[in-house]
This record gives structure tokens, C-alpha cells and sequence, in this order.
């Protein structure tokens, strides 16, 4: 399990989509684990700056994402095990959350506006 820590503390920067944290390298090397299908982070800096953030609140550890009531709370319950922030500051641009919304993804902001 020690290999969803994220192993260069630098760096770190948490998915605005389903807010998985890992650093700015595995996102521009390998994309997102939960998102790529629908934003195609590997190998494009620009979408990696549009769609993470540097300033996120609070981290959990999720292992069994499905059982969890927590996750289902935090909408991470269908995504895959990793290190999770509460809340990340900022949106994912306009045409971006239309191109999730016509894949049939619902966008729940991470920045705690959709609390309001």
C-alpha cells in the first residue's frame, strides 16, 4: 500500500475532477488514473495547469473506495485506490466540464462550491 503515497512530496498537485493526489510529473507522464479517459492529461502540461491544483486542503487514504461510506460522502467511491485531498481550490474550465458533462460524467466542484 506504501506505493499510493505519492513519493516526491514536491510538487504535489490534486486532480479538480476527482481530486487524487499525486505529483506534477505523474500527472504530465502518466495522466490521471481516474480521469484520462475523459481528459487526456498525459503528456500535456497545459491540461495538467487547467485541471490540478497546487492548493488543496486535507488528504485521505483510500484502500476499498466501493465499501466506503466515506468515499460515497466524498464522491471517490468509484474511483481507484490513491490519496484523496477534501477539498481542492479552483474549477476545471467551462468547455471542459461541458466535454464530461456530454460523456455522461457529472462534475462535482472539489472546492466546496457545490456545497453552497
Amino acid at each position: 500500500m506504501a506505493s499510493l503515497v505519492p513519493k516526491d512530496k514536491r510538487q504535489l498537485r490534486a486532480c479538480l475532477i476527482c481530486g487524487i493526489v499525486q505529483n506534477h510529473h505523474t500527472f504530465r507522464d502518466m495522466g490521471c488514473p481516474n480521469c484520462e479517459q475523459y481528459v487526456k492529461m498525459a503528456r500535456h502540461n497545459d491540461v495538467v495547469a487547467d485541471c490540478t491544483s497546487g492548493t488543496f486542503d486535507g488528504m485521505m487514504a483510500v484502500f476499498q473506495p466501493k465499501k466506503s461510506w466515506v468515499c460515497k460522502f466524498a464522491h471517490v467511491g468509484g474511483y481507484r485506490p490513491g490519496i484523496y485531498a477534501s477539498h481542492v481550490s479552483g474549477r476545471i474550465p467551462e468547455d471542459i466540464e461541458d466535454a464530461l458533462a456530454r460523456s455522461g460524467i457529472k462534475y462535482h466542484p472539489r472546492d466546496g462550491s457545490a456545497d453552497e
